[in-house]
């Protein structure tokens, strides 16, 4: 069993997405619903989620929404609207503590990059 934490950095302030809308999913089943702190993070996400299991998972970012909110001129559509972070949680050997998985999202109204963090 793992855990997992995101945060979220606004490439265009070059300050943490705080009020960044997120959802876990794993396959069709929606596991947790927040918002992103002043620090850019989801504290709740680790809270609700807490020891996860080995699977497949899908992290989403409501990024346009957030740029709106803060007055960013985007076009119509927007070039990215929702951001979806596919992962995966490897088995954890018996015996051996389960690891931690934090998926960091470095975003503009262009781009993204993500990576496993630590």
């Amino acid at each position: 069993m793992s855990t997992l934490s995101t945060h979220v950095l606004d490439l265009v302030s070059g300050k943490p997405a705080a009020g960044m809308a997120i959802i876990l999913w794993a396959g069709q089943d929606c596991l947790f619903r927040g918002v992103t702190n002043a620090d850019g993070r989801c504290p709740e996400l680790s809270q609700h989620t807490g020891e996860m299991a080995a699977g497949s998972y899908r992290l989403e970012f409501a990024v346009a929404d957030y740029f709106r909110a803060r007055d960013v001129a985007l076009s119509d559509p927007p070039f990215l609207d929702v951001v979806p972070i596919a992962f995966g949680m490897a088995q954890v050997p018996a015996g051996e503590k389960g690891g931690h998985y934090h998926v960091p999202l470095l975003v503009s109204p262009y781009g993204f990059s993500t990576y496993r963090g630590s």
